[in-house]
C-alpha cells in the first residue's frame, strides 16, 4: 500500500505540473451545482485518495510559488497569498470529514487510516517550511511600517504565532522530532475515535420478554422493535449504546438489572481488553502530547494548548472549575437525597449510577407533575426546527426556504437556503438529525462544507451542516424530541448562526479561541424554552394545539432541577481532561482507569455520577478537538449567561439593539480581534460568574 501511495503522490505532483488532473473525479472537477454544493451523490470511496493526493500537491505548488517568489516579501505576496492556499484540499477534506462522520463504513475508515500519515506529513512540511517562515517573519518584523488595517495586522500577527507554535523556530533536529510526534499523534487520535465508534455499534441489549419493557413509553418500545426488525429479529426489542436508545432506557426502564447492564456496557466502551481497547492508545497519546509540549519548551501540554486561548493558563481553568464544583456537588447531593424516599418504596437501599436518571424522572413527576412523555408530543422535530428559524429571524432577520433537487450529504439530510433581511443570499444549511449506529459517530455537531470567504471582492456564502443523533420516526409517528434534544438542536444551530453571519476578509480570521467558540451555541439555547418562543413552535403533532400554559409553567418551575447532576458530570470530564494534560511526566506503568478513579475520587465525585465521558471513550479530548479544552463549554457559559442578561435587562428577549450589537461586535467579526475585546465591545464589561450560577440554580 505504501508503494501505491508513493506512486499516487508522484502522480499528483505530475498532475499539477502537467495540468492533467483527472476531470472524471467529481472531487477535482468544478462543482457546477446549485450554490456550489459538493456533488455528494457522485463521490465514491475510490475518489478520495487520488483527490487528496492531487490537492496536497496543488497546495505544495502554491507554497513553492510563494517561497520562490523573487520579489521582496510583502503583505500581499506572502501573507495574503498564504492565506489563500489549500482551497482545493479544504473542500475535499470537508466532504471526506462528512463521510467519515455520517456515512462511515469499513472502507471509509481504512481510507482515513491511510490518509492520516500523509496529511500529517503534508501539514508538518508546510508548518516547518523554512523558506515560507522566513518570508512571513520578514513581513512580521516590519509590520509597524506597513500601514496595515487592524484586521490585516491581526492576520499577520496570528499567522506568525501559528508558525511559532508549529515549531518554525526550532532547530532542525527538533523539527524532525516534532514531525514524527505529530504523525504518531494523528494516527492514534484517529484510532481512538474509530475504536469508540466500533464499540458503540458492537453492543446490543436484546429484550425477548415483553415484561422487561415495563416503564418504557410506547414510542421507545416501537423504536426498539423497529431496530430488531431491521436486524431480522422480529418479535424482539433491540437497545443500543447510542444516546437516543440508551438515555431513555436508563430514565424509564423499570428493570433495574437491565439498566445496570446497559450503563455498564456504555461506561466500558474502549475498556474491554479487546482489539478496540483504548487504554494503551490513550496512554501513548498522553506521552506524545507531553513530549510535544516539552519540544515546544513547556512543562506540560495544557500550558501549550491554553496559552493562546482566553483562559491563558491551566491555573485559570482550574480556578473556574473549582468555583463551580463546590456548589454543584452540594446540589447533586441534595438531588440524591430527594430520590431516597422513592427508592425505599421500591425496596432499594442504595442509589447506584444506573438508578440516577430513573429516579430523577420519578422526582420530576412527583414534585413537578412533569415527565418527558407529556412534553414529547409538542416537540416534533420539524416544529422545533421552525422554532429555531423563528428565533434566528427575530434576532438577525434570517429567513429559510427548503431546497429541492440539490445534492445532499446523506439520504436523510434536508437543505435550506438562508436569506438575510434584505432578501440577499446568506448561505445554505443542511440538517442530518437521525442516529445511524455504526455509521454515524455519536453526539451532535455543526461544521461546514465551505466557510465564508471573499473572492475577487465578492462574498462567498457558507455551506453549513447541522448533524444530530436523534430518534427517528417510527411507524406513522414523526420524530418527537426530548427536552435535551431540543436544547441540543438549538445549541448546534447557534454554531450555524455563527457560520452564516461571519463576514471577514481573510480565511485565517474565521475562527475563535476554543474557549470562546461555544458562546454562540450556548447563547442560542437560552431561547429554546422561553414561553414566548414555545408558543410559536411547541405544537402537538396530532392536534396542532399550542403547548398549554400550565405545562409551560411546570417546565419553568422544574427548569433548574437536575442541574447538580448535569454540572457535576460535566465538570468531572473537564477535570479529567485537564489532569491528564498537566502531567509533567507520564509514569511508565500509568494505569488509565486507576488515574481516572483517583483524580475524580480525590475531588469527592459521587460514585453514582459517572463522568460525562470516561477516559476510554472521551473523544472530545483524544480525538484532538477539545484537547485540554473540554472546560471550554463552562468557560463560554460564563460569557453566554452574561450575554443573555443583556437581553433580559431590557425586558425584551429579542431586543433589536442588543441583537444588532452582538451581531456587529462578535458574530460578523469572528477572529478579527482578541476574544475578550470582542465581548467587552458588545457588553461594555467583562463577564462575572454570578449569571451562570443563577442560570444553573447553583446560587
Amino acid at each position: 500500500m505504501k508503494k501505491q501511495l508513493l506512486s499516487l503522490l508522484v502522480a499528483g505532483v505530475c498532475a499539477v505540473s502537467c495540468n492533467t488532473a483527472d476531470s472524471d473525479n467529481p472531487l477535482l472537477a468544478e462543482w457546477n451545482t446549485p450554490f456550489g454544493i459538493p456533488p455528494f451523490e457522485q463521490v465514491q470511496p475510490e475518489h478520495y485518495m487520488p483527490a487528496f493526493v492531487e490537492a496536497m500537491a496543488q497546495e505544495k505548488a502554491e507554497i513553492d510559488a510563494i517561497v520562490n517568489n523573487p520579489e521582496e516579501p510583502t503583505f500581499e505576496n506572502t501573507i495574503v497569498a498564504y492565506d489563500n492556499t489549500g482551497k482545493l484540499l479544504s473542500r475535499i477534506s470537508s466532504v471526506f470529514s462528512s463521510a467519515s462522520g455520517v456515512n462511515s463504513n469499513d472502507e471509509i475508515r481504512e481510507i482515513a487510516k491511510e490518509l492520516s500519515p500523509l496529511r500529517s506529513a503534508h501539514s508538518s512540511e508546510i508548518a516547518l517550511n523554512d523558506g515560507l517562515f522566513k518570508r512571513v517573519k520578514a513581513v512580521y518584523e516590519k509590520r509597524d511600517s506597513l500601514g496595515l488595517r487592524a484586521d490585516q495586522m491581526r492576520l499577520l500577527t496570528e499567522m506568525y504565532k501559528d508558525f511559532e507554535r508549529a515549531g518554525a523556530n526550532l532547530p532542525a533536529d527538533k523539527k524532525e522530532e516534532l514531525k514524527k510526534v505529530n504523525a504518531e499523534l494523528s494516527a492514534l487520535q484517529l484510532t481512538s475515535g474509530q475504536n469508540i465508534l466500533k464499540e458503540t455499534a458492537a453492543y446490543t441489549l436484546v429484550v425477548e420478554k415483553e415484561e422487561d419493557l415495563a416503564g418504557l413509553t410506547p414510542d421507545q418500545i416501537a423504536e426498539a422493535a423497529s431496530r430488531a426488525e431491521k436486524a431480522g429479529q422480529s418479535g424482539k426489542w433491540f437497545f443500543g449504546l447510542d444516546n437516543p436508545s440508551i438515555m431513555p432506557f436508563l430514565a424509564n426502564a423499570d428493570n433495574r438489572e437491565l439498566r445496570k447492564q446497559m450503563l455498564t456496557a456504555y461506561l466500558n466502551r474502549g475498556n474491554n481488553n479487546n482489539s478496540e481497547d483504548n487504554k494503551e492508545v490513550i496512554k501513548k497519546i498522553v506521552e506524545l502530547r507531553l513530549k510535544k509540549a516539552q519540544i515546544m519548551g513547556k512543562e506540560n501540554y495544557a500550558q501549550f494548548a491554553i496559552e493562546e486561548r482566553m483562559a491563558k493558563t491551566p491555573e485559570a481553568v482550574y480556578n473556574l472549575l473549582d468555583q463551580i464544583w463546590v456548589p454543584a456537588l452540594a446540589m447533586a447531593k441534595k438531588e440524591a437525597a430527594q430520590m431516597e424516599p422513592l427508592m425505599k418504596k421500591d425496596g432499594i437501599d442504595k442509589l447506584e449510577a444506573w438508578d440516577w436518571r430513573y429516579y430523577a424522572q420519578k422526582v420530576m413527576a412527583e414534585q413537578y407533575n412533569l415527565d418527558e412523555a407529556s412534553m414529547a408530543p409538542y416537540f416534533k422535530l420539524e416544529n422545533v426546527r421552525e422554532g429555531i428559524f423563528y428565533v434566528a429571524n427575530k434576532l438577525y432577520g434570517l429567513s429559510f426556504k427548503q431546497l429541492d433537487n440539490v445534492p445532499l450529504p446523506s439520504s436523510e439530510a434536508v437543505a435550506f437556503e438562508v436569506t438575510n433581511k434584505d432578501g440577499g443570499h446568506q448561505g445554505v444549511v443542511f440538517f442530518d438529525m437521525f442516529a445511524r449506529p455504526g455509521q454515524k459517530r455519536g453526539g451532535a455537531w455543526c461544521s461546514s462544507f465551505r466557510g465564508q470567504s471573499y473572492e475577487n471582492g465578492e462574498r462567498v456564502a457558507p455551506l453549513v451542516t447541522i448533524v444530530g443523533n436523534f430518534s427517528r420516526p417510527v411507524g406513522d409517528k414523526p420524530a418527537l424530541l426530548t427536552t435535551d434534544e431540543v436544547t441540543t438542536f438549538f445549541h448546534e444551530f447557534g454554531h450555524g448562526i455563527d457560520n452564516l453571519l461571519k463576514d471577514v476578509q481573510y480565511n485565517g480570521l474565521r475562527g475563535y479561541p476554543r474557549d470562546f467558540v461555544e458562546i454562540h451555541s450556548q447563547l442560542n439555547e437560552h431561547w429554546a424554552f422561553e414561553p414566548e418562543v414555545l408558543k410559536e413552535y411547541a405544537k402537538h403533532y396530532e392536534t396542532g394545539e399550542v403547548i398549554p400554559t400550565e405545562l409551560v409553567e411546570k417546565m419553568e418551575k422544574a427548569g433548574k432541577y437536575g442541574q447538580g447532576f448535569a454540572t457535576v458530570e460535566y465538570l468531572a470530564a473537564s477535570y479529567l481532561d485537564m489532569d491528564f494534560h498537566v502531567l509533567k511526566e507520564v509514569p511508565a506503568d500509568l494505569d488509565i482507569n486507576a488515574f481516572e478513579e483517583k483524580t475524580l475520587g480525590d475531588r469527592g465525585l459521587l460514585p453514582q455520577i459517572p463522568s460525562r465521558y470516561r477516559t476510554t471513550y472521551f473523544n472530545h479530548t483524544w480525538g484532538g478537538g477539545y484537547t485540554a479544552g473540554y472546560y471550554s463549554y463552562i468557560w463560554a457559559e460564563v460569557l453566554d449567561a452574561d450575554a443573555y442578561e443583556a437581553y433580559k435587562e431590557t425586558g425584551d428577549i429579542f431586543n433589536p439593539e442588543v441583537a444588532a450589537k452582538y451581531k456587529k461586535e462578535i458574530l460578523v467579526r469572528a477572529g478579527e480581534d482578541d476574544a475578550m475585546t470582542l465581548y467587552v465591545n458588545f457588553r461594555g464589561k467583562e463577564p462575572g460568574i454570578d449569571p451562570l450560577l443563577k442560570n444553573r440554580g447553583l446560587k
